[in-house]
């Protein structure tokens, strides 16, 4: 459970998640991170939390003494957003999730794996990445055990950074969403993995949102009278986010 807000003080929370930086090209994910830099510096005023939900980057490992080249300009961003007093709080995807100590030692950025309670006032938020939830999709459900065990993890710091990191940004330049023009659209609720998810969740325990990202399209879609499940999109092709002013949350759209 993450911490309880009792009043955000005339702020706002604000929820962002695929960025996928690093795909499809160097020069695409350069443009992308400056447009997240201007969108970041637009909210700064505002913002009294800003949750990063998943696949930030493309591809992260952290070896111990080796982080994967790039994206400084957000890092720095973060950082400076973190030192003006600013919280952040990153949620692992299935591309950066094996993320470690780097952005809590470094930024002090705390970082989550699984879904998390958010309680502001008297309203209860579900927030996560999204990946492995609901039905269906079983062999990834089974390959995230093992690229979360630390096994996996320890084998893959025996391959050197330079071969480690090459193969994964060539899986990343052809991944799904660096060769589509957009993902499948929506058809109907049912057939929203997400949605299917918070609707049987919604019948044991009660949430008034449930935030993911991991769908790459923006929905927002309701679970029942009291109860809404949005996600946020993407970057490459939408530029989408949410913000929560401690009643109701709004997807929008940055314009840059």
């Amino acid at each position: 459970m993450l911490e309880k807000i009792s009043d955000l003080q005339n702020k706002k929370i604000f929820f962002a998640s695929d960025f996928h930086l690093g795909v499809p090209n160097h020069e695409a994910s350069i443009a992308r991170e400056k447009r997240i830099i201007a969108w970041l510096n637009s909210i700064k005023d505002e913002a009294h939390t800003i949750y990063l939900l998943g696949d930030i980057f493309d591809f992260w490992f952290e070896y111990k003494h080796a982080i994967p080249k790039g994206h400084i300009r957000l890092q720095g961003k973060l950082a400076e957003l973190r030192d003006a007093g600013i919280s952040i709080v990153f949620f692992t995807g299935n591309h950066d999730m094996w993320m470690f100590d780097y952005f809590p030692k470094e930024l002090g950025i705390p970082v989550y794996r699984d879904p998390q309670l958010l309680e502001v006032g008297s309203q209860r938020l579900l927030i996560g990445h999204g990946d492995g939830l609901g039905p269906g999709d079983h062999t990834y459900k089974i390959l995230k055990k093992f690229f979360n065990s630390k096994f996996c993890q320890w084998l893959f710091a025996r391959i050197h950074p330079n071969l480690g990191i090459g193969i994964a940004n060539y899986w990343s330049k052809n991944s799904r969403l660096a060769n589509l023009k957009s993902e499948e659209g929506y058809q109907n609720n049912e057939s929203e993995f997400l949605w299917v998810y918070c609707t049987e969740l919604e019948q044991k325990t009660h949430y008034d949102y449930y935030i993911f990202g991991h769908r790459h399209l923006p929905l927002d879609l309701p679970i029942c009278d009291r109860s809404r499940y949005v996600n946020l999109g993407e970057w490459v092709h939408f530029s989408t986010y949410a913000v929560y002013d401690g009643k109701t949350v709004e997807l929008k759209t940055f314009e840059s």
